[in-house]
């Protein structure tokens, strides 16, 4: 499995768990304390690699259109990627941070830091661990599951137009 595909599986896991807690809290001015226990929670949970591409993404994004201008200045536009990967490095915390203000804004301080300390415990450390190999397994099981039942329907269907004199 990719790390691309990794991270998106972890990426849903962690919206799918994350929004079961939240529904019940309601949205609410995020303190400092609570974002600084959402960042950590973020990065505790595994979470920061699922925005480590955005910048690289972006720059990659904004390279092959001036490629598309010019594809002569491709050596060019490489170094300044180059360059600008390295420069823009430090604004993958911007990103944690504004993150870590959506889950602040959700959760109380209180909540976040017993979420924090479950993914603190060591089943939650083991939750981290096997979450994404879970969630591997459930999607190649749910395709699976999707293509039988889908000959079971598409069965069906025959069976359905059968009685009414059609032969599929």
């Amino acid at each position: 499995m990719t790390t691309f595909k990794l991270a998106t599986r972890m990426a849903l896991a962690l919206v799918a768990v994350l929004t079961m807690w939240a529904i019940p809290a309601q949205a609410q001015q995020p303190t400092p304390g609570a974002i600084a226990i959402a960042r950590e929670l973020i990065i505790t949970k595994g979470g920061a690699p699922l925005y480590e591409s955005v910048i690289p993404g972006v720059i990659e994004q904004a390279k092959r259109i001036y490629i598309q201008q010019n594809p002569m200045l491709q050596k060019d536009l490489d170094a300044i990627a180059v360059a600008l990967r390295t420069e823009y490095e430090p604004k993958k915390a911007e990103i944690i941070n504004e993150v870590a203000k959506l889950y602040a804004a959700r959760f109380t301080e209180q909540e976040l830091k017993e979420v924090l300390a479950f993914y603190k415990s060591p089943v939650g450390k083991k939750m981290v661990e096997e979450e994404p190999k879970v969630i591997d397994n459930s999607m190649t099981m749910a395709q699976a599951w999707a293509n039988k039942f889908s000959e079971e329907v598409m069965a069906r269907f025959r069976t359905e137009m059968k009685k009414r004199g059609h032969d599929m």
